[in-house]
């Protein structure tokens, strides 16, 4: 049998290294053009967006709770222009169409 490994880690080590420690708690961050501005983009892992929803502007549905996705914001606005995209929202937003609001008996096609 092989001994036990007890080596005390450091101060404010939690064994994980600080990929792991982004990856879980919110992921990475970066700064992308869009539509003329700089938008930072933080990519939130499922885990810490349990027991919240939020509604994607992109497709005009709910994000789950636990769901991983997509918080842009334009780089020099505050926190109340943050908005939480699915990330396939995020990644088709230069594809998409406006909006068009359509009655419930209005044909799709």
């Amino acid at each position: 049998m092989s001994p036990r490994r007890n080596r005390p880690k450091g101060p404010g080590s939690s064994g994980r290294s600080a990929d792991e420690d982004r990856e879980r708690y919110g992921g990475w961050q970066s700064t992308e053009s869009w539509q003329g501005e700089e938008w930072n983009v933080r990519h939130v892992a499922g885990a810490s967006a349990e027991g919240k929803t939020y509604r994607c502007p992109g497709c005009d549905q709910v994000i789950s709770s636990g769901v991983p996705h997509v918080v842009a914001w334009p780089e020099f606005a505050g926190v109340d222009d943050r908005r939480h995209w699915h990330k396939s929202c995020w990644n088709a937003k230069d594809r998409r169409t406006t909006r068009v609001q359509r009655s419930r008996n209005a044909p799709k096609y």
